[in-house]
């Protein structure tokens, strides 16, 4: 699919290495070999795709990764990385709404703890060195305001962070600020009445994907290289496919527990978010490890997801289904440009096959499971929280309150059933690669579409279907960029990976990723004129 003829309101232009070169400059020093391949990656990124133009921070077009490697060299400090991420987030805010609270004095004090970090240049495999990074709004991080898109919590300053946080700031992340989501994370649109709507950097008449809406559209623009999302119902694979970026649902207990009231629900995960796979790597290596106070959580992997991806190559063997068997319908062009990336994989070496297996029961198993999900967390909220729910977070609230015991019972049962059918499919194959969801994203202003491919959707949650599978089995599900629609959207494509098979999920998608040629640095928000 050519992009560049199917986006008439894109300012194409082809960066130069000027661009790179002058982070060598902005360092103050000579280029060093590893400045010298980073100027050297993007140059030829720049000059191999053409993509709406960037105009933010030199340093905040780096991948992670090498921006990680630089600080761990000195060649770029932390407080550097700060100023570039503060200057764009002040850049691009007006225009998608996504990082809502920033902390700078908070990150700076935290710039001091790590000068005194004997591992500054450290080998662990988690290690960010410095890294500015962002944490979903709804996850507490003690002396930021967490108000989980609720106004009653609108001033809510928690005392204690987050285990899965003070991991990641213990490991050298720097926390710059808390991203958009809907209240409570119930929505794949991102708004509330709060902070308001966080745009899709594509168009921003569109929306972002919800729950972790803010969070990919932080990503997409270059605010940071690194931001936390979290998924129930696709919360963070929808806004990754909407906004051209890269996001993992781990193995519970990869990325530490789920909510702290519920220490032992494997529904609602935190999980990595990043502009491209490889970074995605890095960031899971730095969210890993076991906690005592989360007691699902999985000690942290012999190899690093980091050293795994670099055992990627073309010959994966996909199972792909363009709508899981009929189970949601999906718009045309959305069938058409996951064949035409299906295609190009197989192109470059791998086996693709039409293929899903059976799934009985999914959509009344994972809505009763969902339903234990509110029931057990937000109907236990204080009257004065709930009394400012939104009408959909209501029904869901009451749904969850209102289950009846066989119900509750045979999702249990038959979540196991559906569990050992994806297993065993995924013997014969690497990954199942399903849509993330049937269309693109519609306007901020509509908080879900109505119909699907011609097809009413009957419930809130119904046009998310694809998101079901992967939480019903507590499997990994990555969504990822393969293409655009002719309006310039970004299409994305969901692989579900084997039980706590995170390793050869990233090979396989960093194999989709090279394949695809999908481009995945930053861009300055597209502000297309209002409909009228």
């Amino acid at each position: 699919m050519a992009v560049t003829k199917t986006m008439p309101d894109w300012q194409h232009d082809k960066l130069t290495g000027l661009q790179a070169i002058s982070i060598a400059r902005h360092c103050g020093q000579q280029k060093s070999a590893l400045l010298q391949a980073c100027t050297n990656r993007i140059e030829r990124h720049c000059m191999s795709q053409e993509r709406p133009q960037f105009t933010g921070p030199d340093l905040c077009a780096l991948s992670a990764r090498d921006a990680v490697a630089l600080l761990k060299r000195r060649e770029v400090s932390p407080a550097e990385m700060l100023d570039a991420a503060f200057a764009r987030i002040a850049s691009v805010e007006p225009s998608v709404n996504a990082t809502v609270i920033t902390a700078p004095e908070r990150a700076r004090k935290a710039l001091d703890n790590l000068a005194r970090d004997e591992r500054i240049n450290g080998s662990e495999a988690g290690w960010l060195a410095g890294l500015p990074i962002a944490i979903k709004d709804l996850t507490p991080v003690s002396g930021m305001r967490c108000t989980f898109g609720n106004v009653a919590l609108k001033d809510f300053v928690p005392d204690e962070t987050d285990p899965l946080v003070e991991r990641l700031e213990a490991r050298g992340g720097v926390v710059v600020g808390k991203t958009n989501t809907p209240e409570f994370g119930a929505g794949g649109n991102t708004f509330n009445e709060v902070f308001g709507h966080t745009r899709n950097p594509w168009d921003t008449r569109k929306n972002a994907g919800g729950s972790s809406g803010g969070a990919a559209a932080s990503l997409a623009t270059g605010e940071v290289w690194l931001s936390q999302g979290s998924d129930l119902a696709g919360s963070l694979r929808t806004p990754a496919a909407y906004c051209g970026v890269v996001g993992l649902r781990p193995s519970p207990g990869r990325c530490g527990g789920g909510p702290a009231a519920t220490a032992f629900s494997t529904e609602g995960l935190s999980g990595p978010m990043a502009r491209d796979v490889a970074d995605i790597a890095l960031f899971l290596d730095a969210m890993s490890g076991f906690d005592p106070r989360q007691p699902i959580s999985l000690e942290a992997p012999a190899i690093s997801f980091q050293e795994e991806i670099k055992r990627a190559d073309a010959k994966v063997r996909i199972a792909f289904s363009e709508d899981q068997n009929g189970f949601a319908p999906v718009e045309k062009e959305i069938r058409s440009v996951l064949r035409q990336a299906m295609q190009k994989v197989a192109n470059a070496g791998g086996t693709v096959e039409d293929a899903c297996p059976q799934l009985p029961g999914l959509y009344e198993t994972y809505v009763a499971l969902r339903g234990i999900h509110y029931g057990s967390i937000n109907a236990y909220l204080p009257d004065a929280v709930q009394a400012h729910f939104k009408q959909t977070l209501r029904d869901n609230t009451e749904f969850g309150r209102n289950l009846k015991t066989p119900a509750i019972y045979d999702a249990l049962r038959q979540r196991t059933v559906l569990y050992h059918a994806m297993r065993t499919f995924l013997e014969g194959h690497d990954v199942l690669a399903i849509p993330v969801v049937g269309l693109e994203p519609g306007m901020v202003e509509d908080e879900y579409p109505l119909t699907v491919d011609g097809v009413p959707v009957p419930d809130y949650v119904d046009w998310l279907r694809f998101s079901f599978l992967a939480t019903t089995t507590a499997l990994p599900a990555i969504a990822m960029p393969v293409g655009f629609t002719a309006s310039g959207m970004p299409v994305g494509i969901q692989l579900i990976g084997p039980p706590r098979g995170e390793a050869r999920l990233l090979q396989v998608a960093r194999a989709v990723e090279d394949a695809v040629g999908f481009p995945s640095g930053p861009i300055d928000p597209i502000n297309k004129s209002p409909v009228t």
